[in-house]
């Protein structure tokens, strides 16, 4: 019988194998993938709620070459020592965009569309009222009619089957915020804090007590083969066919190749020069801010500690894809804020549609949008500094930035600030921006500042979105760019497009609609996706 290992050391050290593996005819295929070495590829997500000030936001050039100088007037600036890795993909819709004439979408509440952004499903039960929120009859909590993209992904690809998502700083929230569902209508409940995403990474508080003396080993670097070596052994002394013998010892052979790719960087030492440590972890902030106040003696804040577990997690391979979840409703006060962000992103003292402009209200919003940036930046940081390969763990990766929506009071989904860095392993372009609309260099920015100038004190209008961007503008389904995230990882599809367990063909396919429009209603319309595919624009 196998000694007490970590379960996930030695399933992270199988590689995709399993403990009866040397009985299977498959075994030369599996070992001829362990042979490449290739670094495995990540999606590193962070997701952001209410939008952003969109005309401070993005470069003047929508298609083309970028330059540090570009980024140098927008809220990208903190990203320019990494812009030969930036791709910003212009030009894309999320599905299901609530209008207040529902024109694009489904009632219900404003914000509970956030559950369509990852899934690109219909919410359920549907309201056919787009003041839902407003009404003493409201419907709570709907929820998609499928999986999110973050456990479509991880189906094929996660040891568990499961992604990991990070509550950045321990925030808990409403279901109305949630974006992560692994079936549907079910919301993923797994999402950790720091300390439970900690003591998952490491097993240092595991029951009370440290790590086994053989997950010690692995997370030092020792083979699972090593560890295990006197049980396979005996294994090998049993009285067995020659062709059983031969492929035990191929299996050995490939446990002791994926076992040590896995294992060389995923240690406590690594953890420790992260800044990952039980005392950090554990440790209070000022004012109960653990997200945007600075823990105590040192640089590091509660959101830049939970970068620096997924940082962790990436080199412990502990799952293809990553999700650092913000927090909704909150109140920066580490930056100085006194309205939380919800009713900022509406330019006002409350979450209404219509009212008198809050003080600096847009100064207030660029704040919140530097501070998102900075702690971007601060993850690709990390990713680039780390030797992995002959590259870097970036150069591997895609990290990402979502936001729920363009513009916090227009609500539109047009025009979707995304910002990645890294090119999984060159399949995308990188150093430029790619307007996937029409290639033209002049896309528009939106029109976040047509409220709440600074010499202004003049109502709000949310019913009426001229702070978003014309929905006839910048509206490439969001559909094609989770299809090119899921190819690049190695995500297959079955026949018809759609991923599948034991697919073999490329994704072209992934939710029920790819025009916004086909979700009013519900799901009253027949499932379609009108243009199935990539965004081949952004392959390098």
């Amino acid at each position: 019988m196998v000694r007490n290992v970590n379960r996930r050391i030695f399933l992270r050290g199988l590689g995709g194998a399993c403990v009866a593996a040397p009985f299977l005819g498959s075994l030369a295929e599996r070992g001829a993938k362990a042979q490449s070495l290739e670094p495995p590829k990540r999606l590193i997500a962070m997701f952001t709620h209410y939008g952003c000030i969109t005309t401070r936001f993005f470069p003047t050039k929508s298609h083309g070459p970028l330059s540090a100088a570009d980024l140098a007037p927008t809220t990208l600036k903190h990203l320019a020592p990494y812009v030969d890795k930036l791709l910003l993909p212009r030009g894309i819709r999320a599905m299901n965009e609530w209008t207040y004439d529902m024109a694009r979408g489904q009632g219900n509440d404003i914000h509970n569309h956030v559950g369509s952004f990852l899934t690109c499903q219909p919410l359920d039960p549907n309201s056919n009222d787009p003041l839902d929120e407003f009404q003493p009859t409201k419907i709570f909590s709907p929820k998609p009619i499928g999986p999110s993209l973050d456990h479509v992904i991880a189906q094929q690809l996660s040891p568990d089957g499961s992604p990991l998502l990070l509550r950045v700083a321990g925030q808990s929230e409403s279901e109305l915020s949630a974006i992560s569902y692994s079936d549907a209508a079910t919301e993923y409940r797994g999402g950790l804090t720091p300390s439970q995403a900690f003591t998952k990474l490491t097993g240092l508080f595991a029951g009370g007590a440290g790590v086994s003396p053989d997950t010690y080993e692995a997370q030092r670097g020792k083979s699972v083969v090593d560890i295990v070596r006197h049980d396979l052994d005996a294994l090998g002394r049993l009285d067995m066919s020659r062709a059983d013998k031969n492929k035990l010892e191929a299996w050995k052979a490939l446990l002791d190749d994926t076992g040590r790719t896995m294992t060389a960087q995923c240690s406590a030492d690594s953890a420790t020069s992260l800044g990952v440590t039980s005392n950090h972890v554990g440790a209070p902030f000022p004012g109960g801010d653990r997200l945007s106040s600075k823990l105590d003696g040192t640089e590091l804040d509660g959101a830049d500690l939970s970068s620096r577990l997924a940082v962790l997690a990436a080199l412990c391979n502990e799952s293809p894809v990553i999700v650092l979840k913000y927090p909704a409703n909150f109140v920066f006060s580490g930056l100085g804020l006194t309205l939380e962000s919800h009713r900022l992103s509406h330019r006002m003292d409350n979450s209404g549609l219509t009212a008198r402009c809050a003080p600096d209200a847009i100064e207030a919003l660029l704040k919140i949008d530097d501070f998102y940036a900075r702690k971007f930046a601060n993850l690709v940081a990390l990713l680039s500094s780390l030797d992995e390969g002959e590259g870097k763990l970036l150069d591997h990766s895609a990290a990402v930035w979502f936001q729920e929506m363009s513009d916090g009071i227009a609500h539109n989904l047009n025009n979707l600030p995304i910002v990645q860095v890294g090119s999984v392993g060159g399949y995308f372009k990188t150093g430029c921006a790619v307007n996937v609309v029409d290639g033209a260099a002049d896309l528009t920015a939106g029109n976040s500042e047509a409220f709440c100038t600074p010499t202004t004190t003049d109502m709000v209008n949310g019913v009426n979105p001229i702070a978003g961007t014309d929905p006839a503008l910048a509206s490439a389904p969001i559909n094609k760019y989770f299809c090119n995230l899921m190819n690049a990882l190695g995500v297959k599809a079955g026949a018809d497009g759609f991923a599948a367990v034991g697919g073999a063909a490329e994704v072209t396919h992934f939710g029920r609609y790819d025009k916004t429009e086909d979700f009013i209603g519900g799901q009253v319309n027949p499932p379609i996706i009108h243009d199935p595919g990539e965004l081949s624009a952004l392959r390098a």
